[in-house]
């Protein structure tokens, strides 16, 4: 019998420099996906790779004195480094510069300009090379590209466009009729604001930009990198050429899984383009958010960004995994910081999951010399741990299937941490001062090395070298029927006899205050003087009476629109758990209507009403103000609209 298939994609990565752990948490993300599909007896295809056309690699390269291939083989060859480095286990990594790729784009070019879907004229416009995206008068925010924030310039050249505006109607209905194709939830309603405020044919090709797949029926134009970037999904499995030939085994993808500033290209663009091919719809895309940085995004032209090598060279591949998968709110932005990670490490790997494993080892060593007596005597204390240990399973699949990696996580936790507090329930050191006790202390120590078995086995597709580490301190690697996905379906799978041995600590604690000393020293070495930290100017001091009297409460925006000549403010309809209430936020610069559309909010509720340009302002949008960076503090999906902050 044929196993059931799961295709799951990163978006493929742009080699303009090296990857951050921003790009590695959506790969991480994927994989952990991936092995736990294998896990579970799929036949999965897991399809990574990088984007290696454009402007902006044409221009890097000439600044190195290289070609675009050359410099693209160099940061390619760095990507594979990480991905091996951080246990990425794709099945397929694609290069745009791939011949077969290259083969398939110009075919999926031919057929759409001999269907009419593409046909030629002349771009007019403006330009934003780090996005590689074109943008009308209208959909610039002050001037600037609405994604990045970087400036645009003029462009006027000959070039073929796509006929999106075609397949508005067609989006619209899809979107209607397929749910849950756009995930999460808000991230599908400003793909609708999108495509409502009227669709304008896409650029398709370039003749000022020569390194990129040339049309062969018009060579002087280069394929735009949005089509060509966006056909890999389809050109890694054959579709138009003969490198593979998976294309129907596969297609179309369960998951394409990309970072927010680019679902718009993957919801809109994309599906049109299947649409026009008469192909297979992919089940759903999902737009993850962003790993945050001191509340600002990643980049790098910014240079503010987190080294994974670093980072796993110094805590290892799966702390960081680990990390990434449990602390990063899966859909919204999660914020990186040295602390945070060092407490996850130290809070869950070393003290729960770590502790467990040598305690229970340690006292089976002690108390029988590394093997269990078969004679054991069952007690009602065990049925709670068993049964929690028993449903756990279940819970991570219905989390796993949901895209929900960090509750997922926590439900493993959750039986970890019973089997720490069943050690203290139980008292095993007790147990062992009376032989009569001994086979209710092997009973004891039993259950506790059968949660570590579900944890090996459920932990393996995110912590890939921790998993085995604890099957090998429990004695049972090799054991491979009692390590497996089916072998969870009931409690009490070790056999009689097993042997454990001590091994190393899965994850030492970390001194936090000596760690954090060592980074600031590490991090001041390398600042220049004038990015060091300056000293800030603040107000008078409050008492926590002064405080209370400020009301702060969690809103939902219902509705968002520009005010009309005004270019820095928004109007908002917020519900605030009680009624709707309209706030100008002086935040245009830096939000688009649809960037607030459905998002919770942090408001002031008593604020004394005031008029904004003839509007009612009742309250007051809480952000974070860097001087030049203006970010919204978001509130998780979670949070009632209401809720009291305090």
């Amino acid at each position: 019998m044929d196993k059931k298939t799961f295709y799951i994609t990163t978006p493929i990565y742009y080699p303009s420099d090296k990857l951050h752990i921003g790009h590695s948490y959506t790969t991480v993300a994927c994989d952990a996906i991936a092995r736990y599909k294998r896990m579970q007896g799929y036949d999965v295809m897991f399809l990574t790779g990088s984007d290696e056309h454009g402007q902006k690699i044409q221009d890097k390269a000439e600044a190195k004195g290289v070609t675009p291939q050359q410099y693209v083989d160099e940061i390619v060859a760095g990507i594979k480094d990480l991905w091996k480095l951080m246990n990425i286990s794709n099945d397929r990594y694609i290069r745009t510069t791939d011949e077969y790729h290259v083969k398939s784009v110009q075919k999926i070019f031919k057929r759409l300009y001999d269907q009419g879907d593409i046909y030629k004229g002349c771009y007019k416009g403006h330009y934003c090379k780090p996005c590689e995206s074109f943008w009308t008068d209208s959909q610039l925010t002050d001037g600037k590209c609405p994604d990045c924030g970087g400036p645009v310039y003029e462009a006027e050249e000959e070039a073929y466009f796509f006929k999106i505006s075609n397949y508005a109607d067609r989006l619209l209905q899809l979107y209607k009729d397929v749910p849950d194709f756009i995930q999460p939830e808000t991230r599908k309603n400003e793909m609708i604001a999108f495509i409502n405020q009227g669709l304008q044919d896409t650029c398709v090709s370039r003749t000022s930009v020569k390194w990129g797949i040339p049309v062969n029926f018009d060579p002087k134009h280069t394929v735009y990198v949005w089509v060509d970037a966006l056909s890999n999904y389809i050109s890694a499995l054959g579709y138009e050429n003969d490198a593979y030939n998976d294309y129907d085994k596969y297609w179309p993808a369960d998951l394409h899984m990309v970072g927010k500033e680019i679902l718009r290209f993957h919801t809109i663009i994309w599906p049109a383009m299947l649409m026009a091919l008469d192909l297979p719809m992919p089940k759903k895309v999902f737009g993850h958010g962003w790993v945050l940085l001191d509340g600002g995004k990643m980049s790098k032209s910014k240079g503010n960004v987190v080294d994974p090598v670093i980072l796993c060279n110094r805590y290892s591949v799966d702390a960081i995994r680990y990390f990434l998968l449990r602390d990063i709110p899966f859909g919204n932005d999660g914020i990186f910081s040295n602390e945070a990670l060092i407490n996850r490490i130290n809070t869950d790997l070393a003290n729960d999951l770590g502790n467990l494993l040598s305690r229970s080892v340690a006292m089976i060593e002690k108390y029988f010399g590394g093997t269990l007596p078969a004679v054991r005597c069952a007690d009602a204390l065990d049925k709670e741990l068993i049964d929690l240990c028993e449903s756990m399973p279940q819970k991570v699949t219905d989390c796993m299937d949901k895209l929900l990696m960090p509750q997922a996580l926590t439900e493993v936790f959750k039986t970890i941490q019973r089997a720490n507090k069943y050690i203290d329930e139980t008292a095993p050191w007790v147990l062992a001062k009376d032989e009569a006790n001994h086979p209710r202390l092997a009973t004891v120590l039993y259950n506790l090395c059968e949660v570590l078995r579900y944890a090996a086995v459920i932990l393996a597709p995110f912590l890939p070298d921790t998993a085995p580490k604890i099957a090998e301190q429990l004695g049972i690697l090799g054991m491979d029927d009692i390590l497996t996905y089916e072998s969870l379906s009931a409690f009490g799978k070790l056999p009689d006899g097993f042997t454990v041995k001590k091994g190393e600590a899965l994850f030492p604690r970390i001194d936090l205050a000596k760690e954090l000393e060592e980074l600031a020293a590490a991090a001041a070495a390398n600042t220049p003087a004038e990015e060091k930290p300056q000293p800030i100017e603040h107000e008078p001091e409050i008492v926590i009476d002064d405080f209370m009297k400020c009301e702060l409460r969690v809103g939902l925006v219902k509705a968002a629109e520009k005010v009309e000549k005004a270019d820095k403010l928004l109007k908002l309809t917020v519900f605030d758990g009680e009624r709707d209430r309209t706030i100008v936020s002086g935040i245009a610069k830096w939000y688009k209507p649809e960037d607030m559309l459905n998002k919770k909010v942090a408001i002031v509720a008593n604020l004394k009403p005031v008029k904004l340009r003839g509007i009612l302002s009742e309250g007051m949008i809480m952000a974070a103000d860097s001087g030049e960076d203006v970010v919204v503090n978001f509130m998780p999906d979670s949070v009632k609209p209401g809720s009291r902050i305090r």
